[in-house]
Order: C-alpha cells, then sequence, then structure tokens
C-alpha cells in the first residue's frame, strides 16, 4: 500500500510539472511584453517631445528679452542725442 501510494503521489507530481503553458499562453505572454515595450517607447518619445518643446519656448522667450533690450538701449541713445542737438 505504502508503495503503490508513492508510485501514485510521484506520478499525480509528474503530471502537475509536465503541465507547463501552452502555445497560446506564451505567444499572449510575448505579445504583452511587447506591448509594454513599445508604451514605454511611446511615452518616452512624448518626454523628448514635450522637453523640445519648452526649450523652444525658453530660447524664443529669451530671443524676444535680447531683442527689447536692444530695443531700448537704441531708443536711449537715440534720445540722448536729441537732447545734446
Amino acid at each position: 500500500m505504502k508503495k503503490s501510494f508513492s508510485i501514485l503521489a510521484f506520478a499525480g507530481l509528474l503530471a502537475i510539472v509536465s503541465c507547463g503553458q501552452s502555445e497560446q499562453e506564451k505567444m499572449a505572454m510575448e505579445k504583452k511584453k511587447q506591448d509594454s515595450i513599445a508604451k514605454a517607447d511611446s511615452v518616452n518619445a512624448a518626454s523628448i517631445a514635450n522637453e523640445a518643446m519648452q526649450k523652444v519656448k525658453q530660447d524664443s522667450a529669451a530671443a524676444g528679452m535680447d531683442k527689447a533690450k536692444t530695443d531700448s538701449t537704441a531708443m536711449a541713445g537715440d534720445s540722448k542725442d536729441g537732447m545734446k542737438k
């Protein structure tokens, strides 16, 4: 009895171990992995695009401030020339 129980337990354990993932389950897991990678890539691309847009805005603002400073300096120089005459 003891011997037949151990053989039956071993056969049951062997049956459980041999039941691995099916081909469909493996394909589904691979698809989920690829989808996750694609999503991470798109999030990364959006982040890079956002950073580039912020840099363009900052550069534009800096250029505008430089132009305003140059214009005001030029106007101040013109008004001083007018006062000297």
